[in-house]
């Protein structure tokens, strides 16, 4: 089985992408979407009841990728559990072999859920990357592990003499990769990375960004507004609302975004989701040649 953390240090530019995980997603769910995806992309991340929506667990949904020979990154969030569940997760994520750990705050739920879950919030996203690293290097645990610990990042122009602090502190913490939230601006990109590469951080870690295949204008726009982390250009919106056909407008979008960012110096991959089918991000991907 071929796996993310050996693509990350062997190849130019990685490609990993991630499943749709609804309350009915079942086995054959989750083997349908990792066939459609299996040979375009490194890695699937599986994800921990995003944005509040309840779903399978994030490591039940990674052992059935495992099980079908793809190498999972399985999201654990500090948002739904407390400092004992988290650990507990993370020593049977050691026990069942699942090494790509994506580590991070959690979104918050939206206020429609009813009735609405209490954030625990114990311990904070670099803490919990901390406590990963930890188990990592006991030595006197049983399981053999070998995390490869990442977190998410929010990309943004930065100042000049900006330090990086964030991302600082979850290199200190462990961390060997990070994901940027959703960035279809690659001007803000360029900037975020020439800063990167200028701090030489980017020695220690590998930078991922995250993008997206847009189905729609109304699908843009509902982002936007939407999701704070997620930064979509108006002139994107523009394009394909101005589109005959916006399902592929917006694949052919996120093909120019997969060239520039293969070109873009101190990047090591792009991290593509998909907002209605994961049938796009293949075409997307050879669609790119990249």
């Amino acid at each position: 089985m071929k796996t993310y953390n050996k693509a990350l240090n062997t190849k130019d530019f990685t490609i990993s992408s991630e499943i749709f995980l609804r309350p009915d997603t079942d086995e054959k769910a989750i083997n349908v979407q990792a066939d459609i995806l299996r040979e375009s992309v490194d890695a699937i991340l599986v994800t921990d009841n995003q944005s509040g929506q309840l779903h399978m667990s994030s490591l039940a949904a990674g052992i059935l990728l495992k099980k079908v020979g793809i190498d999972p990154i399985v999201n654990l969030s500090c948002r739904n559990r407390n400092r004992i569940s988290l650990l507990s997760d993370l020593l049977g994520c050691a026990a069942l072999g699942i090494n790509n750990l994506l580590l991070t705050r959690g979104d918050k739920v939206p206020l429609g859920i009813k009735p609405r879950p209490k954030a625990i919030m114990d311990v904070n996203a670099t803490e919990l990357i901390a406590l990963a690293n930890k188990i990592k290097r006991d030595e006197e645990l049983p399981s053999q592990n070998d995390f490869h610990l990442g977190g998410v990042v929010t990309p943004f122009t930065p100042k000049p003499g900006w330090p990086a602090k964030n991302l600082t502190e979850k290199i200190d913490a462990g961390a060997t990769f990070v994901i940027t939230h959703t960035c279809l601006d690659m001007d803000v990109i360029r900037s975020y990375m020439e800063r990167l590469v200028a701090t030489k951080l980017l020695h220690k870690i590998h930078l991922i960004v995250g993008i997206a295949i847009l189905k729609s204008s109304e699908d843009a726009r509902w982002l936007r507004e939407n999701r704070p982390n997620v930064i979509i250009p108006a002139k994107l919106v523009e394009r394909i609302e101005k589109s005959d056909d916006p399902n592929k407008e917006g694949i052919k979008m996120c093909a120019e975004h997969l060239d520039t960012l293969s070109e873009i110096p101190g990047i090591s991959g792009a991290h593509i989701i998909a907002s209605n089918s994961v049938l796009n991000i293949p075409e997307a991907v050879t669609l790119s040649g990249v």
